[in-house]
């Protein structure tokens, strides 16, 4: 119904231009994008950042065809690899919103460390777990730490490229940063922007949960279906789109661990 408009983008104004974090979902909004960012500032976009590799985070590149658009490599891979279906998917659940929506792939590499662009000095710090490979970007001089969807805030977590161990050592160190960089604002891959690390500890509690549930269920024996229809406890229950996200978990992530615990029994 909106177009596949969940997502946080951002954009961070330089002194001799404009850093875009994340295009959204499609053309349309990447263009509506781009109109906001005039009404803030008359210089142009002058880098596109992708945090990685889902389609609601790059399927607007398109509305920055004259600007430079970067993501990490393996994001760059992912991209190339499975945005032309995410965009097919897309257009299957939103229809009109995603006309003459195309793939637009990054074009540049990026890699952790310091990047200097536009007058403005960011820090970008290289993790996984979400997906291959997410990118957080910081901003020191505003106190503003875009975390992609490693953070998830009043939202339940979406897995389909999920590595639950690497996404828990993602969060202690994403942690770790905001404490470092003395934040002042969280942005999330989804859900309200924060003034504390509270979105971090509710996605680690929601992961940490997930994992147990679906080791636990796997030892007792329940098949994929037994385990969609296992009651949530009120703490996940809660959160926006839980029911559907756990039991797309299920689908992403029990099969691996069923066999894992299979393959240990004499």
């Amino acid at each position: 119904r909106n177009g596949g408009n969940i997502v946080n983008t951002g954009f961070i104004g330089g002194r001799e231009g404009v850093i875009v974090i994340d295009s959204g979902p499609s053309r349309r909004y990447g263009e509506q994008l781009r109109a906001a960012m005039r009404r803030i500032t008359p210089l142009p976009p002058v880098l596109v950042i992708n945090t990685h590799h889902h389609p609601d985070h790059f399927l607007g590149n398109q509305a920055f065809a004259d600007v430079p658009i970067a993501a990490l490599p393996v994001t760059r891979q992912g991209i190339a690899a499975e945005g032309n279906a995410f965009a097919d998917n897309l257009y299957r659940l939103s229809g009109d919103w995603l006309k003459g929506t195309e793939l637009r792939a990054p074009d540049r590499d990026l890699a952790a460390g310091r990047l200097d662009v536009a007058g403005r000095r960011l820090e970008l710090v290289a993790l996984d777990g979400h997906t291959g490979a997410d990118l957080v970007v910081v901003d020191r001089e505003s106190g503003v730490v875009f975390a992609g969807d490693l953070v998830f805030h009043e939202r339940a977590p979406t897995t389909p490229h999920a590595d639950i161990a690497h996404w828990l050592a993602a969060l202690n160190r994403l942690e770790a940063l905001t404490r470092e960089a003395g934040f002042r604002f969280l942005v999330p891959g989804h859900g309200p922007v924060s003034r504390d690390a509270t979105p971090i500890a509710q996605t680690r509690a929601w992961l940490q949960w997930l994992a147990r549930r679906l080791e636990d269920d796997a030892r007792a024996g329940l098949d994929m279906s037994e385990v969609m229809r296992q009651p949530l406890p009120p703490a996940q229950a809660r959160l926006p789109l839980a029911q559907r996200e756990f039991e797309r978990a299920v689908e992403h992530l029990f099969p691996a661990i069923e066999a894992r615990v299979l393959a240990e029994k004499p």
